[in-house]
């Protein structure tokens, strides 16, 4: 998992950094992920110590060519993310990306809402840097293979998760955009970003899925070969249970998508806080209604 990562030195003080390589020659390929011991904050924090507050990395070596912000939604899934954190940031370095990790996370015990979650984060990330890339990702997926590079399509959004374990690694169905995803800030905000109003379990990616045809786009996906997940054995969330709305919601995304989203978002913002790892979000939604 951490192959290659001690060939990353600084240059020496006073030297400019060159731009790093288009290729990056630390991949490695295939990884073999374990979820048997659940990694502890203070070792993962030792094992990238080019790692600044906030969870963000730029190269110390060369200049990198790409920013990428991960932006994850989370409640009450600390064993997850630390699982999460211990793959992501040596694979992201071994890209040689500058990127930063954002963890959205929601507070109280309403009804938990991916899609506006991810609707915070890039609202909140942008205020930080002109990202090239923002890409989706949930909080229980960790992939398997190197080649699949952490950056955006220039034309469309990319389905990324393209073969997740839990689906024998093929494609559930022709238009599935769950799992992780990866747009552009222009292309998020083509889309009118992510609904706001799916609550509880499901829906939401169908939802997307819609958002992108409607506005003129078109989905691409990660090769099955290179878009390996492995998804981390769960029982179903309390305060995310199946939204049983959310088939009659996905038919009226004709109507809905200009005018639920990245333009009607409302959120208290209760910390942002910079930690090791990666920068914490926490939002409140006031009186989310019940599934």
């Amino acid at each position: 998992v951490y192959t290659n990562l001690s060939l990353i030195t600084p240059i020496p003080e006073g030297e400019t950094l060159a731009n790093c390589p288009a290729e990056s020659p630390l991949l490695v390929g295939p990884l073999t992920i374990s979820f048997q011991a659940i990694p502890g904050m203070s070792k993962i924090e030792r094992k990238n110590p080019y790692v600044k507050s906030g969870g963000r990395y730029a190269p110390p070596h060369c200049k990198a060519w790409y920013k990428t912000a991960i932006l994850i939604p989370h409640r009450n899934r600390e064993p997850h993310l630390r699982h999460l954190l211990y793959y992501l940031h040596p694979f992201l370095q071994r890209q040689q990306l500058q990127y930063a990790i954002y963890v959205i996370h929601q507070t109280g015990n309403r009804t938990f809402n991916r899609a506006k979650l991810l609707n915070v984060g890039v609202r909140e990330a942008l205020k930080d840097e002109d990202w090239d890339c923002l890409f989706l990702h949930d909080v229980d997926l960790i992939p398997e293979n190197d080649h699949n590079l952490y950056v955006c399509n220039r034309r469309y959004p990319k389905h990324v998760s393209s073969a997740m374990n839990k689906f024998k690694y093929r494609l559930p169905y022709r238009m599935y955009f769950g799992g992780v995803s990866a747009m552009t800030p222009d292309q998020y905000l083509r889309i009118n970003g992510f609904p706001n109003t799916y609550w509880g379990w499901g829906g939401e990616d169908d939802d997307i899925s819609a958002r992108i045809y409607f506005a003129g786009m078109k989905i691409i996906r990660t090769p099955l070969s290179l878009g390996h997940y492995k998804m981390i054995s769960h029982n179903m969330d309390v305060g995310n249970e199946k939204n049983e709305k959310r088939f009659d919601m996905v038919v009226k995304v004709s109507k809905s998508w200009r005018s639920d989203g990245m333009n009607s978002i409302e959120y208290s913002l209760l910390q942002r806080e910079e930690l090791p790892l990666y920068t914490n979000i926490t939002v409140d939604f006031g009186n989310s209604p019940t599934v």
